[in-house]
């Protein structure tokens, strides 16, 4: 798993949009036993929380200890710097084992194999992203163009998956179809501009020319967004289940 996102770790943990209760109780209805989850990538812990609330013990790991150390403390989740396919867990530990908006940085191979190793014999694995934010056509525009044309010769190889929503990964498992979910908000420009700070291409672009391109994104998108203006944000999540 490549790490990215240790630079911004406080950003990321405030930044970073939040999965909705549909997407989590959809999934925990095929968990029979929720006595051991595990959150692989867990960045700074924002789904190893939700988990938690469900879960006698969740177990959480990154590579990123800078990310693991804005996580939430809760007594039931136990945090571990480690990467996705050599971890200290037993055998057939976890009755559900989930990724989000990671999966795409894993090696698949050896990921499949530890989980493989560590989960129990009917377990759940629930993996799921998100592309593109949604907000207007004027402003989707803009910022599709950012994306692409600014700052889209600095995205890793690994993005395209985020792109072709998860299709394109292996995913050797008996699968369970899921509906459509989305992650809905109501943002500032402020706002905005912090989450756009948090991709890791707007990072290398800033470590490579010396400035950052969102100044001259928030520029053009004001005719079309006021300052203090709260606008309705849309994240269509993409989801992969399957039974191990």
């Amino acid at each position: 798993m490549k790490d990215l996102f240790s630079r911004n770790a406080k950003q990321y943990a405030q930044f970073r949009p939040t999965y909705p209760e549909e997407l989590y109780s959809f999934i925990f209805q095929y968990v029979g036993n929720k006595q051991n989850a595990w959150d692989v990538g867990t960045g700074n812990g924002q789904v190893a929380q939700a988990l938690a609330s469900f879960f006698e013990q969740v177990y959480a790991t990154d590579i990123s200890q800078k990310q693991l150390d804005e996580a939430v403390r809760l007594p039931n989740i136990q945090y571990l710097c480690c990467n996705e396919y050599k971890t200290p867990f037993a055998k057939h530990t976890f009755d559900l084992i989930t990724v989000g908006q990671a999966i795409h940085w894993f090696n698949f191979d050896l990921f499949y194999k530890e989980i493989q190793r560590v989960a129990k014999k009917g377990a759940i694995i629930a993996v799921w992203g998100y592309n593109l934010l949604q907000i207007s056509p004027q402003i989707d525009q803009l910022i599709r163009e950012f994306y692409k044309e600014k700052v889209g010769s600095f995205w890793d190889l690994e993005r395209k998956y985020v792109e072709e929503a998860y299709q394109t990964i292996p995913f050797p498992f008996q699968t369970i179809a899921n509906p459509d979910f989305q992650m809905e908000f109501f943002w500032d420009l402020a706002m905005l501009e912090g989450y756009l700070n948090t991709w890791s291409s707007v990072g290398k672009f800033i470590k490579t020319n010396g400035y950052n391109p969102i100044n001259e994104l928030i520029v053009s998108l004001s005719p079309f967004w006021k300052e203090n203006e709260q606008k309705k944000i849309i994240f269509p999540i993409f989801v992969k289940l399957g039974i191990i």
